[in-house]
């Protein structure tokens, strides 16, 4: 059964990572609540800037700063859509102020992809 993925690049002043991993457990435990498959969120560890396009370079990475890489997996567009709709209801989520995230909001890359091979 193929699959549906949100996935998120992010960049995370080296000095939040801890406020960042607080905020993404917190988040993630409402995502797998209203039915998420899996979430995972992943922080850089070998990722080095390229010479034309990296994932530091994908969020303007500062020096101060690493990227996180995350991701949530759901059964469909649909259950991912069914999902979200939830989550983004849920006051724990909805509580949330963007400009007291551990990070910028501005920079972050996300986006849904289907699957379209699984092993």
């Amino acid at each position: 059964m193929a699959r549906y993925v949100d996935g998120f690049i992010v960049a995370i002043p080296n000095a939040n990572v801890e406020a960042y991993r607080k905020l993404a457990r917190k988040a993630g435990k409402v995502w797998m609540e209203y039915g998420a498959i899996e979430y995972v969120e992943c922080i850089a560890d070998d990722v080095k800037p390229g010479k034309l396009t990296s994932f530091p370079q994908s969020v303007k990475l500062k020096t101060d700063e690493t990227v996180a890489f995350s991701w949530i997996v759901y059964k469909s567009r649909k259950h991912r859509d069914t999902v979200n709709a939830k989550v983004m209801a849920d006051p724990r989520i909805a509580a949330m102020d963007p400009k007291t995230m551990p990070f910028d909001a501005k920079r972050m890359i996300f986006g849904g992809f289907k699957s379209i091979v699984e092993l």
